[in-house]
C-alpha cells in the first residue's frame, strides 16, 4: 500500500465502531474515496476533528488497489462549513453540493477543477454571495466535468443551431434543446423560455465570470429550477433527497 496526499472535502461521514467512522471524501488528486478512519470517534483522536461534513481538510491516506476501504491515517482541518448554524439555504446548498458530488462521480477518477470549484462554492456560500447562482455554476461546472452537460445552442439530435428566443424545446432525456423538426416525436419535452436557455450559456461558460454578476429574477431562477431539477433528476435516475430543500431557492 502507498501513502498518499491530498486536499479534500468532507462528503459523507458513517459511524462503523464505537471509535471508527467511514469518510466518503472528494479529493483534489484522486477523486472520490472512501477510506477508513480508525479513532475517528475518539475524544483526543488522530483528526483533530477535522472529519465534519463538507470541511476541506489535508489528508494522508493508504491507498490500497482492491476493492477495499483506503485507511485514512491523518486528517487537518483547513476551513470548517460556518453557514450550518447561520443559514438554513446556505446549508441546504451545502448538503446539495455533497450530494451531486457523492453520486455523480466515480470513484478514483479526480477531477482538480470541480474539486476547486465545490472547495470554492462552500467558500462563498460562507461568505454571502448569492446562493441561487452559487449553486446553478456548479450544477453546470458539475456537469461539464463529467461530461454530461445539455446541448444548449444546438438540436441535441440533428446538429441544427437552435436560437434562444422566445420558448425554445428542451428534453432531458434527449440531452439538450430540440429544433422544431425534431422536437416531434421526443417524450418529455419542456418549453423553456430563450431567456433561460440564454443564462444558462452564461452560467456554462468557463472563460467567463459575467454569472456573478447577473441578477436572476424570481420568474427566472423559478424556471431554472425547473429545468435543471429535471435534467439532474433525468441523469441520475431519480430525485436527489435535497431537491425538497431547493425550492426557497427560487423565491
Amino acid at each position: 500500500m502507498s501513502s498518499e496526499k491530498s486536499l479534500a472535502i468532507v462528503l459523507r461521514v458513517i459511524d462503523f465502531s464505537e471509535t471508527s467512522v467511514i469518510a466518503t471524501l472528494f479529493t483534489e488528486d484522486f477523486g472520490k474515496i472512501g477510506a477508513l478512519a480508525k479513532g475517528a470517534r475518539r475524544p483526543k483522536g488522530p483528526f483533530e476533528a477535522a472529519l465534519d461534513l463538507l470541511a476541506v481538510c489535508r489528508i494522508v491516506f493508504l491507498h490500497k488497489t482492491s476493492d477495499a476501504l483506503d485507511l485514512l491515517t491523518e486528517a487537518k482541518l483547513e476551513r470548517r462549513f460556518r453557514s450550518a448554524g447561520r443559514d438554513l439555504a446556505r446549508l441546504y446548498a451545502g448538503y446539495y453540493v455533497a450530494e451531486l458530488l457523492n453520486d455523480l462521480t466515480d470513484p478514483g477518477d479526480p477531477h482538480p477543477e470541480l474539486f476547486h470549484c465545490a472547495n470554492q462554492t462552500l467558500f462563498d456560500l460562507d461568505h454571502g454571495e448569492p446562493v441561487p447562482s452559487l449553486v446553478l455554476h456548479f450544477e453546470v461546472s458539475l456537469l461539464q466535468a463529467i461530461g454530461s452537460i445539455p446541448s444548449l445552442d444546438a438540436c441535441v439530435s440533428c446538429g441544427t443551431a437552435v436560437t434562444p428566443a422566445g420558448r425554445v424545446a428542451f428534453s432531458a432525456i434527449a440531452g439538450g434543446v430540440l429544433c422544431h423538426q425534431c422536437r416531434s416525436g421526443q417524450r418529455q419535452v419542456l418549453s423553456v423560455s430563450g431567456g433561460v436557455i440564454r443564462t444558462l450559456q452564461q452560467f456554462a461558460d468557463s472563460e467567463d465570470n459575467a454569472w456573478r454578476r447577473l441578477d436572476l429574477d424570481r420568474r427566472v431562477r423559478g424556471e431554472l429550477r425547473g429545468v435543471m431539477n429535471h435534467y439532474l433528476a433525468n441523469l441520475l435516475g431519480h430525485r436527489p433527497r435535497m431537491f425538497k430543500y431547493l425550492g426557497m431557492l427560487a423565491s
